[in-house]
């Protein structure tokens, strides 16, 4: 019984598997960290200046564990740089307050 509902199961997934890669769909390569430091640096952006939270908080509020990305505040600008691992990283920035934070090129 065991044995049937497993090659059930392969059966049914194999081939969902194997067409994941194709189907031109956009990959994302190393897709943790791209994702970890762009929504660290949206997060505390909408923290700071949208919700005009303070500084200490907004770390507390962004951080991931374990805590790859690290975060860089220009309050001046109103801009939140983050970066992990030395090779990813991500921008946001405030607009205004109908538009909030905007995630950057």
């Amino acid at each position: 019984m065991r044995r049937t509902l497993l090659a059930v199961l392969l059966a049914a997934w194999v081939p969902a598997l194997a067409s994941c890669g194709s189907g031109g769909r956009r990959v994302y390569d190393n897709n943790d960290l791209e994702l970890v430091t762009a929504y660290t640096a949206k997060d505390a952006c909408s923290c700071l200046f949208v919700m005009e939270r303070e500084e200490e908080f907004c770390r507390a509020f962004v951080k991931a564990s374990p805590a790859v990305a690290r975060l860089t505040i220009d309050t001046e600008q109103k801009v939140v740089e983050t970066s992990a691992l030395l090779l990813w990283g991500a921008r946001a920035r405030y607009v205004d307050e109908r538009n909030g934070c905007v995630m950057e090129p």
